[in-house]
Formats: C-alpha cells, structure tokens, sequence
C-alpha cells in the first residue's frame, strides 16, 4: 500500500492536512467539481497549454489541473530544502571541476569515460568559466516519496527545466478559487519566485554589465512545446522575449536588435539546447540560435543560463554518482537518498536488470518527459522483450530502478476524492549570493488509477503544493 500524503499509513490524518480535511467535511456537496471546472475554463481563457510533439490530432493540449492541493509541513520543508541546497551546490562544484582540474576523476569519484565520451559534455568548456562560476543558475529537481520520511531525489535537470509556469498559475488559480481556504492555512508564498529569480540572474550578470544587467530569455519560438511558459516568464520577469534573429553578435559582444537601435545583452536564460545555440560552433543547420554567440560567451561578455555543457551533471549515469559527489564536494553525507539504482554498464547489473526486466524501471541516460522508458510491471511481453534487445545491445545506455511505490495524495476523480500518485520538481535557484529554494515546487499527479507516469507529456496533470510556516 502506498503511503497517503494525507493519511500517511490511512489510520489518521497527517497534521499538516487536518485544516484541509475539516474544510472539505464542510463544503458543499459539489463545490470542488464545480470550482474544477471553473478552473479549465480560466486556463482555456488565458491559452495555459503545452504542445505533444508527434501527435497530429492535437498539437497543443491543456495540462489538467488537480484542485485539491498537496501540503507540505514547515519541518519536513526545512530538510528537503537543505538537501536541495547542498545537492544543487555540489552539481555546481562538480560542472566547475570536470571542466576544470577534473579532481573527482582523478579520485576515482566516477569514472573519465562516463564523463569525456557524455553526449552532453562540451569540450568547448574545458579550461573555461562562466560568469562567477555560476553553471546551473536555475535546476529542477525530481523528488518522490515513498514514506514519512523516505523521499528520494529521482533526477536532477540541469539544462532547461520546465514547469515552473505552471507552479505559479496553479497557485494564483487556487487564490482565486479558495480564498477562504487561504485564510485558514499559513501557506508561504510561491509568487516571490520570479522577483528571486530576476535578482539571481542579475548577480549572474558579467561584471563590466554594472548595476542594471540588460536580460533577455531566448526562446525557440511559438512552436516549441514551452513556449507558454518562455512568454509567462519574459512577462513576470519584465525582460525582452526574443528568438534568435532579434540577437546578433559584433565585436565579441551580444546585441538585441530594437526599434531605438542595437542594445547589448548581458544575460540570456536560454530555453534552447546546447547543440542549437551557435551555429557557427554546434550544429551548423540550426536556425534557433545565434551566429557568433559562443565567441561572446567564451570572451565573458555575456552570461548564459544556464551554463552551456550542464547536461553532463543531468545525465542519468552519473546521478547514480551523485552521493559520492556531494561527499567529495561538500565533506557532507548527502541529506536526500537517491533511488537504487543500476548501471547498466556494469556486466554483473546488467544481468541482474536482464532477469527481472518485469519489475523494473529501465531509463535511458539521456531521455527525458517520461519517453525512452520501460515500466516493467506495466508492459507487455512483447515491450519487454523489445527492450531486452536494445539493453543487451547498448548497455551503456540505460539505468534501471526498482519500482518506487510513489506516495499517493488526494485528487479530484468524476466527482470523488481518490488517491493518485504524485512527485515533485523543486526549482532551485543558484547565484553568487548563495542557494535559494521556491517554497513549493510544481507537483505532478498521475491522473489514471494505478499509473505512475506523472509527464504532462504521458497524460498527468498537476498540483498548487503548500509548503507551510508552522
């Protein structure tokens, strides 16, 4: 049996959610499905959507949005926070070393290979830094829970992390829904996300930029599956939203292009990957990115976030190193578990993952948005032995995990509250001045019964998550 966010082992209500349950024993009988709906129809108005690549029927969809929230007590918080703190400053320390000295390497920490032959790693990095050493200015980190304290760090994103839209209309939606609820419940703010945000990435800025860094977030334009959340941030933040043919690059410096002439750029929160960013140094077909724009990066002219080559430390080969790098980087035990896990690589894991491929997980290193993987338990004969073939033909390629009995948390179904299994991406926010945590995060749910396939992108919806004071 799943342990319940709210019940806990299902004999009696977890304090942080008492408030919750007395008012749903008063709430008129209706009240949540006619508030849910209430709630489609706002985010149909306000065009909150994201879009599913290769699926012709419907090229953009409204991610559903579950309106009973997941609550999270003050002390509990307070040690998820600092092991989000310490893991995020370790993946920064690690980014420096590996194109640095690669100290972890030479002691043995992960092995060279695993680094140097990554498909993320950027060679163009080696020997260089970013703007005040800052690499991963903005991380989203996978949590589940699987019991009162057994919470595990499922993947960590060090790229582009995604969601972080959706956390912020998901609790203006609730204020606007439940506002007596509110009233009753002291829920710390999540709204102060982007004013944390836009104060990290100006601390990030070059130092030449001075006192008021002109920023900009780069998009890949209307037809990426975020770009409702590439337009949401460049208006919260009250910076320019551009593409790549508003920027330009001369003399070693990054110019936007407006209608009062070219203005330089100190910063871009770049929503592109790696490989699209420059044509003139990646992949020369690229039409998203900017001529000349790793020239200006590598001068310091201009800082990126996050940090070009991040996606070695989001790899899922190596999260299976991080305990190991965060006690060499910090001196620390790591406070938040990882999920056991298998590295494929390894002949005698692979063996043990080949005979009992059925209760597994199998991810690839690289993949993301829930595709690329096999939920034993949930697939087929003939799904099993199909990924049978790829593991024993590309072993380096996939690590496996038991199945996690992810925590359940009360969720809105035809109408009756039903227990559906959620997860939880913190966005976690680094700058010269230290480590910043938004109190909450975007919890993603598993909308069908029985599922634990939480992606937007596979059918779940999402969650307001409460971090409370007390």
């Amino acid at each position: 049996m799943a342990f319940d966010e709210m019940s806990g082992d299902g004999k009696a209500v977890r304090p942080s959610y008492r408030g919750l349950q007395r008012w749903l024993a008063d709430a008129p009988e209706g009240l949540l499905q006619a508030r849910s709906r209430q709630a489609e129809l706002f985010f149909r108005r306000m065009g909150i959507t994201f879009a599913v690549y290769g699926e012709a029927e419907s090229s953009e969809r409204l991610i559903p949005f579950d309106v009973v929230p997941r609550i999270i007590g003050a002390a509990e918080w307070a040690g998820l926070e600092a092991g989000l703190v310490q893991r995020v400053n370790a993946i920064n320390a690690f980014l420096s070393d590996v194109y640095g000295k690669q100290e972890c390497i030479k002691a043995g920490v992960l092995p060279a290979e695993l680094v140097l032959t990554n498909p993320q790693y950027a060679p163009e990095m080696q020997g260089r830094k970013p703007p005040h050493d800052v690499w991963v200015q903005i991380a989203g980190i996978d949590m589940v829970r699987t019991g009162e304290d057994g919470f595990y760090v499922l993947e960590d994103n060090a790229r582009t992390p995604s969601g972080v839209s959706y956390m912020l209309e998901n609790r203006e939606m609730m204020m606007r829904l439940f506002p007596d609820l509110f009233a009753d419940y002291p829920v710390r703010p999540v709204e102060t996300y982007t004013d944390m945000l836009l104060a990290s990435l100006r601390a990030c800025a070059p130092e030449a930029a001075g006192a008021d860094p002109t920023i900009v977030v780069l998009t890949p334009g209307p037809f990426n599956s975020a770009y409702y959340e590439h337009s949401f941030l460049a208006d919260k933040l009250g910076v320019e939203l551009v593409e790549g043919r508003d920027l330009f690059v001369d003399d070693g410096k990054v110019y936007m292009r407006t209608t009062e002439g070219r203005k330089q750029v100190d910063v871009i929160y770049r929503r592109i990957d790696d490989a699209f960013l420059d044509p003139l140094m990646f992949n020369p077909q690229s039409t998203l990115g900017v001529p000349g724009l790793m020239t200006a990066y590598l001068e310091g002219t201009v800082t990126l976030a996050n940090a070009v080559g991040t996606g070695v430390a989001d790899d899922k080969a190596v999260y299976t190193y991080m305990p190991e790098i965060i006690r060499f980087f910090t001196g620390e035990e790591p406070i938040l578990k990882n999920v056991p896990t298998w590295r494929c690589r390894e002949p005698q894991a692979l063996k043990e993952v080949l005979g009992k491929l059925d209760q597994l997980v199998v991810k690839e290193v690289g993949g993301s948005g829930g595709y690329g993987m096999l939920v034993g338990p949930a697939a087929s004969k003939a799904e099993i032995e199909a990924f049978r073939k790829k593991l024993i033909n590309d072993p380096d390629d996939f690590i496996a995990q038991p199945t996690l009995n992810l925590s359940t948390a009360p969720t809105l179904d035809k109408g009756e509250l039903c227990g559906r299994h959620v997860d939880l991406r913190p966005f976690v926010l680094s700058s010269p001045q230290g480590v910043q945590v938004a109190p909450g995060g975007l919890t993603r749910v598993a909308l069908k019964p029985g599922s634990l396939v939480v992606n937007s992108s596979q059918g779940g919806g999402t969650k307001d998550t409460w971090v409370l004071d007390v």
